[in-house]
């Protein structure tokens, strides 16, 4: 991949990195458990739910804020450094994407075939309130755009490394 596109996909992402990283510290800094559970129709039932949700979310905005302040320190240096910028944007892909779209807890899951149609592709499992699935269906935009973009980092990437480390 060129350098000039490579620093291009690297631009793109910190963008949007930085907006998902915004976004989900408002949230998370004015959301608590007890506010969750108290505006949801069962609360016993709900409880296990949205704190394996907001762990996700945790963990998703930890992984986010590294891999933007990698992608910036990669965007701030005076020579760009092509294979710096490759192992970040590798790292973006599996620590971020793959973390937005398949939660460890569970909470939604994707369902390409509703891309398609139009409709969202996130489906959770439960229903949730509006500010969270706002927040949630906002990111899944984000994060497939990331995934189009840096779907490369998945093959190419680990297949390029092997290579150089066979040599």
């Amino acid at each position: 991949m060129p350098e000039t596109q490579l620093k291009e996909i690297c631009e793109e992402s910190y963008k949007r990195l930085k907006k998902v990283c915004m976004e989900l510290e408002k949230f998370l800094n004015a959301t608590t458990l007890a506010s969750l559970i108290q505006n949801s129709p069962d609360p016993e039932q709900y409880e296990t739910y949205y704190r394996n949700y907001l762990s996700d979310l945790r963990h998703l905005l930890v992984n986010s804020e590294n891999a933007y302040e990698k992608l910036g320190i990669c965007l701030r240096r005076a020579q760009f450094n092509k294979e710096f910028a490759q192992e970040v944007l590798y790292l973006v892909y599996h620590t971020c994407v793959n973390m937005f779209f398949y939660p460890k807890g569970e909470v939604y899951e994707e369902d390409g075939r509703n891309s398609y149609t139009g409709r969202d592709a996130i489906i959770f499992h439960k229903e949730v309130t509006p500010e969270l699935k706002s927040l949630t269906l906002g990111m899944s935009k984000v994060f497939e755009y990331l995934r189009d973009e840096l779907q490369y980092y998945e093959t190419d990437y680990v297949t390029m490394k092997r290579m150089s480390a066979a040599r």
